[in-house]
């Protein structure tokens, strides 16, 4: 339960990032700059939080051991997660790029099978499927599709245009980031881990920022004061949650698709958010519905998670007192 209070947390800090995405979008900021801005503002705090906690030597250690695989993963996890997200908030709404990120709910649990787990005895036994966890999750879904439904059908054909990258996103942010929990094991806490992805992924952060540079000039104070404020919300706030989260439920499949479904929370707080800072439509009765339903596939996945647990529970004190 406190992992996914983490998840719907960080899931309101997440929200912040369809917000000013599409702000900076309006105003003619390049998407180019909302991404690499972000990334390259996390990296000082990054540097002091873990100075301050556990020193470099540890993720030093990891990274020198497993390069490319840290550079790959990594790759995955924020630039093929956090640039389709920039680019596709050029096409649409903020809260229609949140509503159709939330395929990222199914996709946790779709890539379940491409992971291990390891047993007593040592041996290595593939993940499943949770077919409860994967219910639920088509609960919260319906609940997206519902939310977006009164708008989605005034969106002109852009929509289109927005929608596989999004979709590219959503399949991205948890293959990488449990690629990089099963490569480093435990070995590293959430905030090295996120260290060591931000470094590893700076050059391709530069790069970008260089092409937006040589394209539009450089970016305005209004756009990379916003950029900032991702940076700590989304970035640094939001990011370090989340990622604790899965890390306590890493080896739980069914637990770590509770949490990573409380990001479906994204869509309420983008579409509040909206409402306070963009002047958008209240929703309608289906739109309310929606929000119902997600709050529902929550309790479900909450109900559930602790259902498997105790179970899980019993038997290991039985094993003990064996």
């Amino acid at each position: 339960m406190k992992a996914m209070l983490l998840g719907i947390l960080a899931a309101f800090f997440f929200s912040f990032t369809f917000l000013l995405n599409r702000m900076m979008e309006v105003e003619g900021g390049s998407w180019l700059f909302s991404a690499s801005l972000r990334f390259l503002f996390m990296l000082p705090f990054l540097l002091v939080i873990v100075y301050i906690r556990t020193g470099f030597k540890a993720l030093w250690l990891s990274v020198r051991k497993n390069p490319f695989p840290w550079f790959g993963w990594s790759f995955v996890g924020f630039v093929l997660f956090y640039a389709p997200l920039t680019f596709a908030s050029g096409y649409a709404p903020g809260w229609l790029v949140a509503g159709t990120f939330q395929l990222t709910i199914v996709a946790g649990l779709l890539l379940s099978p491409l992971f291990y787990h390891v047993s007593a005895d040592g041996s290595r036994i593939r993940q499943t499927i949770p077919l409860r966890s994967l219910f639920s999750s088509a609960v919260i879904f319906v609940g997206v599709v519902f939310i977006q439904a009164q708008h989605a059908t005034s969106i002109s054909g852009n929509l289109l245009f927005s929608v596989a990258p999004v979709i590219v996103a959503a399949f991205a942010y948890p293959l990488g980031n449990r690629k990089m929990m099963e490569l480093t094991d435990g070995r590293i806490d959430t905030f090295s881990r996120v260290l060591g992805m931000t470094v590893m992924t700076t050059p391709v952060w530069v790069v970008l920022f260089a092409i937006g540079t040589i394209q539009h000039g450089l970016p305005t104070a209004s756009q990379t004061g916003q950029a900032l404020i991702v940076a700590i919300s989304s970035g640094i706030i939001a990011t370090l949650l989340f990622f604790y989260a899965t890390d306590r439920t890493r080896k739980k499949p069914n637990q770590l698709a509770a949490v990573e479904a409380t990001q479906s929370g994204e869509v309420v707080f983008a579409l509040i958010l909206e409402l306070l800072f963009l002047q958008a439509l209240f929703p309608s009765p289906l739109a309310l519905l929606g929000i119902g339903l997600i709050v529902i596939g929550m309790a479900l996945h909450s109900f559930l998670t602790r259902k498997t647990a105790q179970p899980n529970l019993a038997k290991a004190k039985q094993s003990k007192s064996g």
